[in-house]
């Protein structure tokens, strides 16, 4: 299986990105009792940072563990671990800045996250990587 193109990985990372705002932002809005309007940007924010991290880190997991290298439950935890736990670092200052909360608020937001794209990731991955694997297939038959 060939590797992914910066391009690939760029809609990848949109994907991942857009369909995580519209599931956290209304649910945190309502959970924080902020405005949506508040708790969208936070979520935008937060996401074109993300982007950024998403692919950075999944460009150096793809060096470490191949496309190749079958992919189960335990690589996909791990991996999804890894990305979470780094990004917990990058935003709690961008979420305690921006909501006008303290750190300790803001590691609890990023913690509640976390609970939530722990297993979005895990998902999210599992699923486009094997649509992307019948992609490929379907184009090896045309060839």
């Amino acid at each position: 299986m060939r590797t992914k193109s910066l391009k690939e990985r760029f809609y990848h990372a949109a994907g991942f990105e857009v369909l995580a705002i519209l599931l956290v932002s209304p649910l945190a809005a309502w959970i924080m009792e902020k405005p949506l309007f508040q708790m969208g940007a936070l979520a935008i924010m937060l996401s074109t940072v993300a982007m950024g991290w998403n692919i950075v880190y999944n460009a150096m997991f793809d060096r470490i563990v191949p496309p190749a290298v079958k992919r189960g439950l335990k690589l996909r935890i791990l991996h999804a671990l890894g990305f979470e736990g780094g990004f917990i670092g990058i935003g709690l200052p961008i979420a305690a800045w921006m909501l006008g909360i303290t750190l300790w608020q803001a590691f609890l937001l990023e913690i509640s996250f976390f609970l939530f794209f722990l297993p979005y990731t895990v998902a999210y991955n599992w699923l486009y990587d094997m649509l992307r694997t019948k992609l490929m297939q379907r184009r090896q038959c045309r060839i």
